[in-house]
Order: C-alpha cells, then structure tokens, then sequence
C-alpha cells in the first residue's frame, strides 16, 4: 500500500488567493383557600398509580446551550475550494462549531458525541474529533461518517495524511487508519518512559514520512510505509509541546516546555535560529505565508509573540489577547490574519495591517470566561438573556441567533479616566465582579435601565443595555464611608425610574435612574438591623418589600417611605422574589425550605420542604402558577402553588447557581457551577401533555445530562407521550340522577317541532322541479339524516310469489311496536333512540301516526306518554321530553279529554313537568339575584 505524500500539509497545497401573564388576584381564593398549610410533598396514598414510573423531569426537556464558543482544545482552519473561503472549526464540549472566517458567522454545528471531545484535526474533506479511545470522522461539518475503534487509552494527538489518518494515546502507541475502509494500516509501539510522544507533524514534501516529538526531549523521523526509523535528533533535554512547518522546505519550528522556539533544519541537523519567551511554555506556532517573514507563538499566559524571522527578533506583543493560555494559533495562508482561541471561551481573528506590522483585533466572538453569578431575562419576547460572570462582563445572549449577541463590557471604576489617558491596560480600573443585578426595559432608550451591585463593593453601577456600555451613575449614599459595607440586593421598579439598593449594614435605600439622585430611605436609621438579603417593589409603586438577615420580612409605603407591615420568619431568608403580575413573594430560607406569601394580605400561603442544600435562586412561571428553585443539592425542583406539591424534580451533574423562565413560558435557563454556559430547557407542556400529578415523599429523581449547543431534534419518548401516566376519563351519560341532564342532540332536532309547518309554508318550491336531460348514475341510499348505501335486494327464492300482500301496506311503523313492546316490559330506551335519530319532519310523522285515525290506537298514545314520564323521572333528555311533549299535545289535544286512560296519564305528566319547572325556576331566580346584586352594589 502507498502512502500519498504532501496532502497531510496545508502547505504543500497552497489554496488560491406570548403566553400573557394573567392577574392571579383574580383568582386568589381558589388559589390559595383558607386552611392549614402544606408541604410541598404527598404521601403515597395520595399519589395516583402509576407515578412510580417516573424517573425524569416530564416538565423540561434539555434543549441547547448558549456562549459556548471555544475550550481548551485547538481549533482547526480548512479551506473550501468550492467557496473559496477559510473555516474555523472550535471545540465546545461533546460538539464542535464551524465558523466562516470572513465574518466569523457560525455555519453549522456538529452531532454531538457520547464524551468531551479531546482532541480535534481536519484534511480538505473531513473534519476528525477524538473523544476518550475512540475518534470519528465528520463529513459537511456536522454528521459522522466513520468512527475508528482500536486504542485502549486516550487520544490525544490527530494528523490526517493523505488518504490515511494517524492516531496517538497517552501509552504512545501510533495508530495509521485508512480512513474509507476503517482499516488499520500500521501500528508503532512506544516506551512511554523513553520516549512519550507529546507533537506530531507531517514534514512538507517528506514522502511518507512523520515527525515525532516526546515529553524528553528528543525527536524521531519515521518512514510509516517501510516501518523504518530513519533518524533520532537528540532535541535539547526539554519536553516538545509544538511542532510546526515552515514556509522554508526542510524547516521546522520546535515549542519547547522552557519557552524556546528551535527553528531546525531536519535534512541536515541544524539550528538555524533560537528565541526564547519568558511566559512559559510555547504552546503553538505558526507563520505568516504573505511575504512577511513572521512567526507568531503562543504561551500560557495568554501573550503571543511574533518574531521577525530576518532580524532574529521580537518585534510585536499581543498581550492579553486571551485570558488564559493561547490554546491554538493559526495564520491563513496568504492573509495577514491570525486565528486564535483559548479556554476563556474567546475566538479572536486579528489583522496586521499598521505601519510597523502590528496586531489589532478585527473580529472576536466570545463568552464568559469564567463561571457565571447571575442570569435573568430581559425583556417580555423572551429572546435576550443578560449574565453576569466571575470576569467581570455582563453579556447579552440571544436565544435566537448568535448574530444578536453583544457584549455590555467590563466595569470600569472612571470610564472617563480611561478614555482621557487611553490606557490600554484597563485591570486595576476594572470594577469586581457583579454579583446581582436587576434590569427594566420600560425607559431604556432615555435612561439607564440595569442596576447592578458588585462583589465587595459599596456603589452599584448603572448599564445601558441599548448603548451596551455601562452607564454614567454610581449609586451609593454620600455620607456612609465605611469600607466594610457593600450593597447586598437591588431591585428597580417596573416603571423605570427608581432603584432600590439593599446594605450589608441593613440600610435600604431608595435612587432616581434619570439623575442618580439620591430619593430617600426607609426607616429612620436602617431598615433592618441584619444584612439585608432581598429587596423588592410591587408593579404599581406602592408597596416596598425588604427582608434581613435577622429574619424579619417588612412592608413599606414606597412613597413616603413609613413602615406598615412586619412578620418574623421561622429562619433566616437566604432570598426574596416577587411576581408583580400576581403579587406572589417567594422567600428561600437558611433551613433550605421555600415560603410562599401574599402581599396583599401579608400571609404565608405556601411552605414548600425538600431541599437538601442551600437554595440558590429561584424563578416564578409567567402566569404565576409555578415555583422552580435551584439548590446546592444539584436539583431542580417545580412547585404547583395551587396545590402546593412537588410536581416535577430532576438532578443535574453539576449543582445550578441561577436559573429563570421565559416571560413567553417556552424555555427555563440555568447556569452551573464550574460552567460557562447558559443552558436552556424546554418547558414540554406547551406542545405534549404531561401529568401535574404530585410527586411521592419517597420519589428518587434521576440525573439528567445538560444539553449540548447541538439543538435536541429528538424527543424520547417517554417525554412526548406521558400521556401514559394520565387517567383517562369518559364522562357519564348523567353525573348525578338529581341533575338535569340535557341531551346531546343539536337545536335543529328538536327545537322546530311546534313551527314546522311554517318552516315548509317559507320553504315550499316556488315550481316543481325539472327533470334534467341525462341524469348521472347515483348510489340509491337510505332516506335519513345519516345518508347510508342501500344494499341491493337479493331474491334467494326463485319461485317467490309474484301475488301482492295488501296487508303490508297496513304495517306499522318500528316506532310503534317498540312503544307496544314497552307497554308490556315497561321499558321505554328503544323508541326514545329511534326517536333522537330522526328529523323534525320525521318525528311529526311519528306522533301523527299514533292517533286511531292514522293506523295508532289508544295504547300506543298511553305508552307514549308513559316514555314522556319515564324522561321525567329520570331527569335525562330534558330538552326532548319537553319538545316531543308539545308537538304531541299540538297534535291530539282534541281528542285527549275524551279519552279516560289519556287523561289519567296526561294528570301525572302535569304534575311532574310543573315540580320539575319550581325547582329549575327558583335555582335560576337565585343566580340572577346573585347576578344582579355584583352589578349593582358597591362593593
């Protein structure tokens, strides 16, 4: 087999040039009955069989991740031929996204893959990700077409070549792969103590040859078609962490782990040229291919240093162009930009266009590059999520697309002290990172409209979320100096223009968002002699709510700032959150249990228990109807408020520190420790159903996987039919025999019967009608109101006689002999149901064929009348009794008197109609005094 040589190198190859929230006030009684309280879990004897089979959430189903960009593994360029374009490929996670480098626009978004991705390279056609010992292939960015299985450990060193790929894990044991047929091709075996591969490169024009580098310094040059080792370089007794070609046949660049840079002829053994940095280990390199003889190389302090390959010297720095180590550089072939990422979750392309060949960032996309502090959403389209983070940034992402994501920027302590001296080094400016912040969209485009406190610090600062930048105020009051006090909640009112700031010291106080004044504070010293811990205000300004670290919870005038209310909570609250629209308070208490008040009537309506940890956030559905909290216990848990139980509860890997819910109810965003990702979940019962039923004190949640930034298109399905777990229910024909129950038939069966002889006066044909020319072939049918193919008469009998039975022509009707039959066994279903199927036309023929003089008799006119009683007694088929009743009297009242049996059984209908009519007349007299007095009296 031969290896084509050359197509392993880029440079060989060179390319040419509304759910709307409704006011629970309304609704508070059913909500919240008087009675004892409960907790928020059942006993099994409540439980609806069944629940036991529910092992995850049935409410939120993982969706995707947002502000992942880039981690620590090394991003990989290609260029596409067909386009003519450059692509970035970085790693985030089990997944991997492709960007075009022209506008850094993301182009797709890889399947994810059953484990971190660990290592990632790319040929023209395939784009290779390794993930623990195993590595697949991935075709247009995204599907796997091959998947190659053989290592025992680790992966961490890819290299496509030609049409053959190699491998290397942590044993150092070098894998070749023919990549159409799965195939190996060659395995090498190395002494992970003598010589622990650490750099792999494919040399430019080496014909089926690779260099290896090791952990001790020292380098080897095999031929993998022959199996042969050629030669050893002795290296420099320090570990090689990069190998890179240069644009010079037989050079190579060799990073080592003291910070040197060996530019090395392979062909004859010799240094050409050294450099050295003193920020660490190099770890990567790449050169300049557009007639700059330039070499850039990355450390792991962020800095990266280019190099003048002609004046053997440093001629530029680009420091902090990441926040933590360079993990991968890259300059394109021909273009003076340089691609580069790092674990900060940044990817930055940087031109060098100035006089003197330095580096300016032209495009970035980026995230946070350390843990998150606090998210919530801003807005009421439910499309924008702000965050804050431990790097001090708050950012702005879009649940939509990332073209709308943008960057607030970092805090700055004099915004206008930087902007006067242009310092570029902005670290000892920068404010500490937010800790919690509050946001109003009602005035944004006239003022700032987020207020925001910062970890240790007293002020709070303003930001502008239309501007993206942070805005002109430092709210803090003027004749407070402490340093130990720092602002500890805030809140702004929904109007806009106030803010409320809560102290360590237990001062609240009370700021103008036009003008930074400062407007006043409640209580005379302090609102609270401990810390306080939550402040909030009601959506009309009239009511202020605080709470403290020494457990009181209080209630203030907002306008003249006087105390009205205050209550003693069982524990210390470690939260507060209110849902203006339904005037809900949600407190998180230091015992890890949830309290639940009306601020209307300032009472505990819910207690909710079942937490195991410290409670770190909280968040309410729109419509107020659900409570969903996150606690150190890794789990998430969803409230009912108006049945006060545990309706849905799952487990994460990593415990939730934030977590909020679309003001549109279609996504729940969580943030986690040690994650640098908003992750959303979708709420599954805006399109499947799902049980509410609550859940058992004994219910074991299962841990759920945080969802990739690979959107979930396939739902399990034990999440889109839980309709398993639902009871099904048929309701009765009557729900009670003392109701009265009224007939499913539509109006026009019944209600016309009395003016049916008026509607055929209106709907007599003005002309008889025509006998058209050639009449199609029709089916014959049944007459009826339900059409029905008549079948065809088959004559069994051939000798039938052909005599005609006059006695047929006298038959009765079914309708009549059922009526005879329940003279007899006093059963009266069968001709009520031949009854409801006919029409109004049809039912008159009915009734007027019962009189003697129309082929009926006495009998069957009593039988009809006892069916009428028997309608009576039961209560059902009110409507129809009532109708068939009246078409019935309309037709033979002339002859009933004269009749003794008629009017026997016409006396005990009189009877049970007028008792049955008292009772629905006084039941409707009383609704509409009820009625009438909620529209008349003032109440």
């Amino acid at each position: 087999m031969r290896l084509a040589a050359g197509t392993g190198s880029a440079l060989e190859s060179p390319p040419p040039a509304k759910i709307v929230p409704r006011d629970a006030r309304e609704g508070l009684g059913a909500w919240f009955p008087l009675g004892p309280k409960r907790t928020g879990t059942t006993t099994a004897a409540e439980m609806e069989p069944g629940s036991e089979s529910r092992k995850s959430s049935t409410l939120f189903a993982g969706f995707r991740a947002l502000g992942l960009f880039s981690n620590d593994i090394p991003h990989v360029v290609r260029y596409s031929a067909l386009k003519r374009r450059f692509y970035v490929a970085t790693c985030v996670g089990k997944s991997f996204h492709t960007y075009d480098v022209q506008k850094l626009r993301l182009v797709a978004v890889s399947n994810s893959v059953p484990q971190d991705i660990c290592c990632m390279a790319a040929d023209g056609r395939l784009v290779f990700a390794a993930y623990g010992n195993v590595f697949s292939a991935f075709a247009r960015n995204k599907e796997i077409v091959r998947t190659f299985k053989g290592h025992k450990a680790e992966i961490h060193l890819l290299q496509p070549f030609g049409d053959h790929v190699i491998s290397v894990d942590a044993d150092s044991i070098l894998i070749i792969w023919h990549i159409y047929s799965e195939e190996e091709y060659l395995q090498l075996t190395f002494d992970k103590s003598v010589f622990k591969i650490s750099a792999i490169l494919h040399p430019s024009t080496y014909l089926n040859k690779i260099l290896l580098g090791s952990e001790q310094g020292s380098l080897q040059l095999w031929n993998v078609k022959s199996n042969k080792l050629l030669y050893t370089f002795p290296g420099w007794k320090v570990g090689v962490t990069a190998l890179q070609q240069a644009p010079a046949v037989d050079v190579v660049a060799i990073g080592l782990m003291s910070g040197q840079v060996i530019i090395h002829n392979i062909k004859f053994d010799e240094i050409l040229m050294k450099f050295r940095q003193d920020w660490g280990p190099i770890t990567s390199i790449s050169f300049r291919t557009d007639d700059h003889p330039v070499m850039a190389a990355g450390s792991l302090c962020g800095h990266i240093g280019l190099w003048d390959l002609e004046d053997k010297k440093l001629i530029n720095q680009l420091r902090n162009a990441h926040s933590t180590a360079v993990a991968g550089l890259t300059f394109l072939h021909r273009e003076p930009l340089l691609v580069t990422n790092g674990a900060d979750n940044a990817l930055r392309i940087w031109i060098f266009d100035g006089p003197t060949g330095e580096g300016r960032l032209l495009r970035f996309r980026m995230g946070h590059s350390a843990p998150l502090t606090s998210i919530r959403y801003y807005g009421q389209n439910g499309q924008q999520i702000l965050s804050a983070s431990q790097d001090g940034t708050l950012q702005s992402f879009s649940t939509v697309h990332e073209k709308f994501n943008k960057s607030l920027g970092h805090g700055l302590i004099n915004k206008k002290r930087v902007k006067r001296k242009g310092l570029r080094n902005t670290m000892s400016v920068r404010l500490p990172p937010i800790t919690k912040f509050a946001a109003e969209e009602a005035r944004e485009s006239d003022w700032d409209g987020i207020i925001a406190c910062h970890q240790g610090k007293l002020s709070c600062s303003t930001w502008n979320y239309q501007r993206s930048t942070i805005g002109a105020y430092f709210l803090k009051p003027k004749e407070l100096k402490k340093d130990d006090v720092t602002a500890t909640a805030v809140d702004i009112t929904s109007c806009g223009n106030f803010a409320v700031i809560g102290l360590s010291s237990g001062t609240v106080d009370v700021y103008n968002m036009q003008s930074g004044i400062h407007r006043g504070s409640f209580g005379k010293d302090q609102a609270h002699k401990g810390s306080v811990r939550g402040v909030a205000v009601d959506g009309l300004n009239q009511i202020a709510i605080t709470t403290g670290s020494e457990g009181l919870l209080k209630f203030w005038n907002f306008k003249n700032k006087t105390l009205i209310h205050s209550m003693n909570l069982s524990s210390s609250p470690n939260m507060m959150l209110l849902h203006r629209d339904s005037g809900i308070l949600g407190l998180a208490l230091d015992d890890f249990s949830i309290s639940v008040l009306d601020i209307e009537t300032r009472k505990i309506v819910r207690e909710f228990s079942g937490h195991q940890g410290q409670i770190n956030d909280m968040t309410f559905s729109p419509d107020g109807r659900w409570l969903i909290s996150a606690a150190m216990d890794c789990s998430v848990r969803t409230w009912d408020l108006p049945s006060g139980c545990l309706i849905d509860c799952f487990l994460l890997d990593s415990a939730p520190l934030n977590v909020t819910m679309s003001p549109t109810g279609d996504f729940l965003a969580t943030s986690h420790v040690d994650h640098l990702g908003i992750y959303l979940w979708s709420n599954i019962s805006l399109y499947s159903v799902v049980s509410l039923r609550p859940l058992p004190t004994d219910y074991v949640p299962s841990v759920v996987t945080l969802p990739g930034t690979c959107q979930t298109q396939e739902v399990s399905e034990e999440k889109i039919e839980p309709s398993d777990e639902m009871i099904e229910y048929s309701s009765p024909e009557q729900l009670n025999e003392q109701l009265v129950t009224l007939s499913l038939l539509p109006e026009s069966r019944w209600k016309n019967l009395l003016n049916l002889d008026v509607i055929k006066k209106k709907n007599k044909p003005k002309e008889p009608p025509k006998v058209p020319k050639s009449a199609p072939f029709f089916i014959p049918t049944v007459p009826g109101l339900v059409p029905r193919y008549a079948a065809p008469e088959q004559n069994n009998d051939p000798q039938q006689s052909k005599v005609v039975n006059l006695g047929i022509l006298a038959q009765k009707s079914d309708f009549c002999l059922k009526l005879e039959e329940g003279l007899i066994n006093n059963k009266y279903d069968a001709p009520l149901n031949l009854l409801k199927e006919l029409g109004p036309s049809g039912i008159e023929t009915e009734l007027r064929s019962l009189s003697p003089d129309c082929g009926g008799s006495i009998e069957v006119m009593q039988s009809f009348l006892k069916m009428i009683g028997m309608m009576l007694d039961s209560k059902r088929d009110f409507e129809l009794a009532q109708a068939y009743l009246a078409l019935f009297l309309k037709l033979h009242l002339k002859m009933l008197p004269s009749e003794p049996i008629l009017l026997e059984e016409m006396t005990k209908l009189s009877s049970q109609v007028e008792e049955n009519w008292i009772h629905l007349q006084s039941l409707f007299n009383q609704s509409m005094c009820v009625l009438n007095y909620i529209k008349s009296a003032l109440l």
